[in-house]
């Protein structure tokens, strides 16, 4: 394990995970901290804890609008994915209720 020492708003942390992913964490914490740093900067959010909230919701935003490569299901966002996969989960929940009721009639 290694160690990786980083800086978000002036608090230092101290994170440990695998060498081959050292430079992905340390390119992930730069991000938070640039992130946090804007959000600071307007001066409209004020506390760590609420700057640390919105920067982890824009995260989130990018994340769930990140599009999938070509292919065939090429343009699709992360988000949309889960979407779809949360809809096909509660039509399989229906069916199975369905299911189960019909056969203890």
């Amino acid at each position: 394990m290694e160690r990786v020492d980083i800086s978000i708003l002036g608090r230092e942390y101290s994170l440990a995970c695998p060498a081959e992913e050292k430079a992905a964490l340390t390119s992930a914490a730069q991000h938070v901290s640039q992130l946090a740093g804007r959000i600071q900067g307007t001066g409209k959010v004020s506390g760590n804890e609420r700057i640390a909230v919105m920067a982890a919701i824009q995260i989130a935003v990018e994340l769930l609008s990140v599009r999938a490569p070509d292919g065939p299901l090429g343009g699709l966002a992360v988000g949309d994915f889960k979407r779809r996969i949360d809809d096909m989960n509660a039509m399989l929940d229906v069916a199975i209720a369905t299911s189960s009721s019909s056969k203890t009639k």
